[in-house]
């Protein structure tokens, strides 16, 4: 019995740590860009913009957007994607994915209250920029009412390209808190006089979408192999010790080492 106290501590002590990482995608999808030259030098960049020197009170919005329209245009879709659509089972993972493109200058503001969505609404009709990608979002992540869910087979993927491409343009969406993957632009509908109801449709786009709330959940289930395969290859390493204490024999006489090694196995799916 002795003889098995020291990997059974050790594989305790693993166990541990892994429950306190607590599987956080958002943390995956971070060092997996950071491990990619491409995304990295492109995340770096926007990063440079959205907190650099403004004007006393402000930000450099029109730099820090045009440099998260260039990330999510030539960085790798399967590494952008993660960063922005990671799930999340935890306030401080969700925190993390809400900050993910310096929402301070990219989302939010200028003022301390969110404006009517008609503003940003009528910023993008009129912008060359953001026009033809509201219309791609709206086509993209449109319901089809003769669909069984309610949205057309295999509109996912395309949904959430067309949701990416609004990220740094006047209609930027974000995730709303850290207790929810609820998104929208930073606008309400409180004050917009005679087109409440347009504002509304507007917002709805985004808060009452089934198709795309429908494209985030499904992000999870089809998560990207890069990302996964660079998990699966950490935990490898993490839990590399273990191999050197189970080399020498079965684990016949080491009942806590067993029932140690049966829970990290379910922890681990």
């Amino acid at each position: 019995m002795a003889q098995c106290l020291g990997p059974a501590l050790l594989l305790l002590w693993l166990l541990l740590s892994d429950s306190a990482a607590a599987r956080n995608r958002c943390v995956d999808a971070a060092e997996a860009c950071t491990a990619d030259t491409l995304c990295q030098r492109l995340r770096t960049a926007y990063v440079a913009q959205c907190l650099g020197p403004a004007a006393p009170g402000g930000c450099p919005r029109a730099r820090c957007r045009r440099a998260l329209r260039r990330f999510f245009a030539r960085g790798p879709p399967a590494l952008t994607h993660a960063l922005l659509f990671c799930p999340c089972g935890s306030p401080a993972c969700a925190e993390r994915r809400r900050q993910t493109f310096v929402p301070a200058c990219a989302f939010s503001g200028p003022g301390p209250a969110p404006p009517s969505c008609l503003v940003p609404l009528d910023a993008c009709e009129h912008s060359r920029v953001c026009r033809p990608r509201l219309l791609a979002f709206q086509a993209s992540c449109a319901p089809a009412p003769s669909a069984p869910d309610g949205c057309p087979r295999d509109q996912g993927p395309s949904c959430l390209r067309a949701y990416a491409g609004l990220v740094g343009t006047a209609v930027t969406p974000n995730y709303l808190d850290n207790a929810s993957a609820r998104v929208a632009p930073w606008c309400d509908c409180a004050v917009s006089g005679n087109r409440r109801e347009e504002c509304e449709a507007f917002r709805g786009l985004f808060t009452r979408n089934r198709c795309l709330d429908g494209a985030i959940q499904a992000f999870d289930r089809g998560w990207p192999p890069v990302l996964q395969d660079q998990l699966d290859s950490r935990q490898d390493l993490e839990h590399s010790p273990l191999q050197v204490s189970s080399a020498d024999g079965p684990l016949k006489g080491c009942p806590v080492l067993s029932m140690l090694l049966v829970l990290a196995s379910q922890l681990l799916l």
